[in-house]
């Protein structure tokens, strides 16, 4: 079992001046190495085709990028569990002061409650950002994560890896489906809306 995780907005709270209202972490699932590779295939020849270089991120690409990605990967076996927070719902003082807790607090959420999903699963998670931090989140979700679920937890570059590139335009779908104050808020959510499994909102 193969899984990719990525997420969407950022650990901030200071919303006034730009942090993001929602923050959503994706991992799309593949039950088997064929699938992954097949899938991996697309989003490499996309990129070639539409010339996002040097790799695709939800929020930089134009809406029609946005459409050939999930047209393309629609077909292929692999499911979405994702976590939404809304951030107007977290109190606790150290989850709105401290980004680290923050982030592993809601990664190891999703992981570890994902409904027996995870079985010996190879996980890979963007390694963009304080690689200190996420190889020491790595070492986190081995600890708090029941025995059995995962296998091994490697950290990766997003631009030589195009399911991480997957995991982010769905992690991104979803966050867009929490914009109000967007017209096509569900446009891509819908696209990918077979793939998901479960979007569980954290309350």
């Amino acid at each position: 079992m193969l899984v990719f995780i990525d997420e969407s907005g950022d650990p901030g709270f200071r919303i006034a001046k730009g942090s993001s209202p929602v923050f959503v972490v994706a991992m799309v699932v593949f039950a088997d190495r064929v699938a992954a590779t097949r899938t991996q295939d697309i989003v490499r020849n996309l990129l070639g085709r539409v010339h996002r270089r040097p790799e695709f991120k939800f929020n930089k690409c134009r809406n029609e990028v946005r459409d050939a990605f999930f047209v393309a990967v629609s077909a292929e076996n692999f499911v979405v569990r994702a976590i939404v927070v809304r951030k107007e719902l977290i109190w606790s003082e150290r989850l709105r002061t401290d980004d680290e807790s923050f982030y592993r607090f809601f990664i190891k959420s999703m992981v570890k409650f994902d409904n027996q999903t995870l079985k010996d699963a190879r996980i890979i998670i963007d390694g963009s950002g304080d690689r200190a931090f996420r190889r020491s989140l790595a070492t986190y979700l081995r600890q708090h994560v029941d025995r059995g679920a995962i296998d091994e937890v490697r950290i990766r570059d997003s631009k030589s890896e195009p399911l991480l590139q997957l995991a982010d335009m769905c992690a991104g779908a979803i966050a867009r489906s929490y914009r109000s104050d967007r017209a096509d808020s569900q446009r891509w959510r819908s696209a990918i809306a077979r793939k998901i499994e479960d979007v569980w909102e954290f309350k």
